[in-house]
C-alpha cells in the first residue's frame, strides 16, 4: 500500500515496507504477482489532470458536528470522546480543531491514500465478489491501537503525510472512469474524515455505485444513522469483547462499538465483522465464544466474521504472529457459538478463505488470497440447495 508519492503509469517494484504490508494482508503468490505486473493505485486527478501528492496539505472545512460551549470553545459530537476544544486546540484524533471559535475538519478533500483494490481486501466476502473498489482514506484516527497496521497514516497529523487535493466530485469521476463498482472508505479510520466521506458517498450513490465502509465504528449514534443512509456495506473491526482490552490496547471503550453495530444492523446495511486474534491479549476461547454468541444473538447468525491473523506491528512488535492452530480453534469456537460464515484472514490458501453453504456444506465461493477462484452463488442462493446466502451479489 503506497500513499506517500505520485502514482506512476507503471508500477514500480515493491519496497520492503510495501512487501511486508502486502504479506500481512494475506496476498497469495498469484495476487502478489498480479500486483507487481500491473498498476493498482489510482491516479489522483482533479479537473482531469494528474497531480503529485503534497506534504503538509491541510484543508480546514467547517463541521456541523461541533457545538459552541463556554467562551469560544467548541465540543465535537462526532465520536464518543466528545472533545471540548479551546481556540487553537486540536483533538486527540489530530484531524479536528477549533479555529477562532469554529470547529473544523482538517482532512476534507485531501486524501493520503486513493487506490484501486479488490473488494476482498476490505475485507468483504459477501459483496460483489471479484469486483474492484476505489479506496479512499485520510490521516488521523480517534483510537490508538497498539497493533495498528497503518500507524504511519492513521496515527499522525494531516500535515505529516503526503496527500492529494481531491474533491468529492473528482473521487467519483475517477471511479466512474475506471469502471469500478464501488467506493470504499478504508485503511485509515473513516470517522475522522466524516464530512468528506458523506459528500463522496452521496455523489457515488447518485452515480449508481456502492459505498463500502471499513471502520472501528467508534462513532456516536446520530452521525452514524445519517451515514447509514448512504452506505451499502460495512465491515466493522470488533477488536475484542473485553472492556479492559479496549481501554488498554485499543484506546477506547467497547460499549459504543456494540451500540454502533446494533444501529448498522437495524439500518439494513450489509454487515461483516473483522477481529484480529492477538496472542496472549484477546485469544482466550471462552471470551471469543461469548463475543460470537453476542454477534449471533444481536446481529444474526448469518453475520460474516473474519478472524484475522496478527502480525507483529507497531507497539506489539515483540509478540509472535498468531499460530494457525489458534485461528483454527477460534474458527471452530465461533461456529460452535452459532455463526454460519466464519473466515480465516491473512493466511493465504487456508480453507477458511472460502464460503460454504451452511445447509448443504458445499463451497459456493472459493478464494486464494484476494483472488476469487470460483463464484457459484446464483441470484443470492446456493446453487445446490437454494439456501439464501446473505450479501450484495450484483
Amino acid at each position: 500500500m503506497q500513499h506517500t508519492s505520485p502514482v506512476p503509469t507503471t508500477s514500480p517494484p515493491l519496497n520492503r515496507k510495501q512487501f511486508l504490508k502486502a504479506a500481512a494482508c494475506g496476498l497469495c503468490a498469484p495476487a502478489l504477482a498480479s500486483m507487481l505486473a500491473s498498476p493498482r493505485p489510482a491516479h489522483a486527478q482533479a479537473g482531469g489532470a494528474s497531480q503529485t501528492a503534497q506534504r503538509g496539505l491541510v484543508r480546514p472545512h467547517p463541521s456541523p458536528w461541533f457545538s459552541p460551549v463556554d467562551g469560544n470553545a467548541v465540543q465535537c459530537g462526532l465520536c464518543p470522546r466528545q472533545c471540548t476544544l479551546a481556540p487553537g486546540q486540536r483533538s486527540p484524533c489530530r484531524a479536528r480543531e477549533n479555529r477562532s471559535g469554529q470547529g473544523v475538519s482538517l482532512t476534507y478533500a485531501n486524501p493520503a491514500l486513493i487506490q484501486e483494490d479488490p473488494v476482498e481486501r476490505k475485507p468483504f466476502f459477501h459483496v460483489v465478489p471479484g469486483s474492484r473498489a476505489l479506496s479512499v482514506s485520510t490521516a488521523g484516527c480517534n483510537l490508538h491501537c497498539k497493533f495498528c497496521e497503518v500507524w504511519d497514516m492513521a496515527l499522525v497529523r494531516p500535515e505529516d503525510v503526503h496527500a492529494y487535493d481531491l474533491s468529492p466530485e473528482a473521487v467519483v469521476a475517477h471511479a466512474q472512469a475506471a469502471g469500478l463498482r464501488s467506493v470504499s472508505f478504508a485503511f485509515g479510520e473513516p470517522v475522522i474524515f466524516y464530512e468528506y466521506m458523506l459528500d463522496v458517498a452521496r455523489l457515488a450513490r447518485n452515480a449508481g455505485m456502492l459505498n463500502l465502509l471499513h471502520t472501528a465504528a467508534y462513532i456516536r449514534p446520530e452521525p452514524l444513522q445519517e451515514l447509514c443512509e448512504v452506505i451499502d456495506a460495512a465491515n466493522v473491526d470488533l477488536k475484542g469483547f473485553d472492556p479492559a482490552f479496549y481501554r488498554e490496547v485499543v484506546g477506547g471503550e467497547l460499549q459504543p462499538v456494540l451500540d454502533a453495530l446494533r444501529i448498522i444492523k437495524r439500518s439494513g446495511v450489509h454487515l461483516e465483522l473483522t477481529s484480529v486474534v492477538i496472542p496472549t491479549l484477546n485469544d482466550d476461547m471462552d471470551a471469543l465464544a461469548e463475543m460470537c454468541r453476542w454477534i449471533a444473538g444481536e446481529l444474526g447468525p448469518d453475520t460474516p466474521l473474519h478472524l484475522a491473523r496478527f502480525y507483529p506491528l507497531y507497539r506489539l512488535s515483540a509478540l509472535p504472529r498468531t499460530p494457525v492452530s489458534i485461528l483454527d480453534q477460534a474458527r471452530e469456537t465461533a461456529q460452535n457459538a452459532g455463526l454460519r460464515f466464519v473466515y480465516v484472514a491473512k493466511v493465504p490458501g487456508h480453507d477458511g478463505e472460502n464460503t460454504f453453504c451452511p445447509d448443504c456444506g458445499q463451497a459456493v465461493i472459493t478464494r486464494v488470497g484476494f483472488i476469487v477462484d470460483q463464484m457459484r452463488v446464483d441470484n443470492g442462493r446456493c446453487p445446490d440447495c437454494q439456501r439464501e446466502i446473505p450479501g450484495i451479489w450484483s
